[in-house]
C-alpha cells in the first residue's frame, strides 16, 4: 500500500495514495501506519484528500491504530469528502477521532495544543 508521509513540526502526515480504502488494501494500509508508529512517530494526521471511499475494514484498521497508540499519541483525520464525513457520523466514529476539514486547520490545532 502506497502512503506518502511528510512532517510538520512534531506531526507526521500520512496520506494514503489510493481512491478506495477497502478490504483489498486496508491490511497493507494498517501495516504501513503501524511501521511508522513503531519507528517512533506518535502524533499522526491521516489526510484523506485522495480517498473517495472507505469500508468497514478500513474503519477497523483506524481503530486498531488508535489502540496501538494507547493514549501515548494522537491520531487525527483530515480532508474527508462529504461521503466519508457521513460514514464517520453514521458509525459515530466522529466521536472517537479528531477530524478536521483541512490539513492546515488540523496542523494549526494539533501544533497548538
Amino acid at each position: 500500500m502506497n502512503v506518502e508521509t511528510t512532517k510538520s513540526d512534531n506531526i507526521t502526515i500520512v496520506t494514503p495514495v489510493v481512491r478506495r480504502l477497502d478490504a483489498s488494501v486496508s491490511q497493507r494500509f494498517k501495516e504501513s501506519v503501524q511501521e511508522i508508529i513503531r519507528g517512533g512517530e506518535t502524533d499522526l494526521l491521516i489526510d484523506f484528500s485522495r480517498v473517495d471511499f472507505i469500508d468497514s475494514s478500513s474503519l477497523g484498521a483506524l481503530v486498531s491504530l488508535l489502540k496501538m497508540l494507547n493514549g501515548k499519541g494522537t491520531l487525527a483525520l483530515c480532508t474527508m469528502n462529504p461521503n466519508l464525513q457521513n460514514l464517520f457520523k453514521l458509525t459515530r466514529m466522529d466521536r472517537i477521532f479528531m477530524t478536521f476539514p483541512t490539513q492546515d486547520e488540523a496542523l494549526t490545532k494539533l501544533n497548538n495544543r
